[in-house]
């Protein structure tokens, strides 16, 4: 099969860095997996993350990937509620070869019927970052999926990146005042047409733009890009019994008292590889998850945030997406679709 890989992790500005290869059709699925015939990708931090310089080499080529939508090929014997020709979408596991390949093993556990009115590469848009924001805001975080957010504000930085964009469109349905950060014309623009009632710029302190549009202090924050950066701000503005949710591992030390301990402020983490990479009992609640996305979306309460597509799928147009995310400055999501 024809597959994107690395054996060493190189600046994406190197052609070594992500390669096309060969390799061996994976073998046929046992237990709970699904064997996919993968027909679209999406490329999240997480990838170049992994693919980022460091000094190993690996022995074989490494396949990287974290969202994917293709069709069943063959189902292992315990698996329930998919068949051979279905249409699915899922984000993988982190511990395993990734969807850059023609075809891939994945658990059917954390997979989900791919939405229907949704064309493959709308669909791989979707899994790492529908799941992300919603064990985020809905598991995480204290808050009901249906109507946890009646009444409260909820501040989400990096409105118009990938978890962004679906963060927005979740937390509106759950009734939450949004305000989404952004900073340039387009990003602005896309946060208020997903549903961001307020937009502030993340560039500037935050909380006197927050003063000015009538809020004090904000009920919850979602940190989805830089821990450190707005850690001390984020304190002074978030209500007493407030929440924090955060994605993004800090580079350095962060304080956790005052004024968190004294506001008792709940701080939750999300890495939604939790699931399947420790096999926890509830991993297939990501399934159910990704089910209701698809019903939401298939019933126009949620859109797509898929932006852009590169075809077909090849170490070029990948190390360009690479690039792309590495640069800071995409909005929703770039896919790449087709062999």
């Amino acid at each position: 099969m024809k597959a994107v890989a690395l054996t060493r992790y190189l600046p994406i500005d190197d052609p070594q860095s992500l390669v096309d290869v060969e390799l061996p059709d994976p073998a046929a699925p046992t237990g709970f997996d699904l064997l996919v015939r993968v027909e679209a990708v999406s490329v999240n931090p997480v990838d170049t993350k992994v693919r980022s310089p460091k000094p190993q080499v690996e022995a074989h080529p490494k396949v990287l990937g974290y969202d994917a939508a293709g069709v069943v090929e063959a189902v292992g014997d315990k698996v329930t509620g998919f068949k051979p020709g279905d249409r699915v979408y899922y984000a993988g596991d982190i511990t395993r070869p990734g969807s850059n390949a023609q075809l891939q093993l994945v658990d059917s556990r954390i997979v989900a019927i791919a939405p229907k009115t949704l064309d493959a590469a709308q669909a791989a848009a979707l899994p790492l970052t529908a799941l992300t924001a919603w064990e985020l805001l809905f598991q995480r975080m204290p808050f009901d999926s249906e109507h946890g957010g009646k009444g409260k504000s909820l501040l989400i930085i990096a409105g118009a990146g990938g978890v962004g964009s679906i963060a927005i469109q979740l937390a509106r349905r759950a009734g939450f005042t949004v305000i989404a950060t952004a900073s340039r014309e387009d990003t602005i623009a896309w946060c208020r047409e997903l549903g961001a009632q307020h937009v502030i710029d993340h560039r500037k302190p935050l909380h006197p733009q927050l003063k000015a549009l009538g809020f004090e202090t904000v009920d919850a924050a979602l940190n989805l890009y830089d821990t450190n950066r707005y850690w001390e701000e984020l304190g002074e503005i978030l209500a007493p019994q407030g929440h924090v949710g955060l994605i993004v591992e800090p580079k350095e030390p962060v304080r956790l008292g005052d004024p968190y301990k004294f506001k008792c402020i709940g701080i939750h983490w999300e890495m939604m590889f939790g699931r399947p990479r420790y096999q926890t009992p509830d991993m297939d609640e990501q399934g159910r998850i990704l089910a209701r996305v698809a019903e939401l979306l298939d019933a126009g309460e949620l859109r797509g945030t898929h932006r852009d597509t590169l075809s077909p799928i090849n170490a070029e147009n990948l190390r360009e997406a690479h690039r792309r995310l590495e640069s800071g400055t995409t909005i929703g999501k770039l896919v790449l679709a087709g062999w």
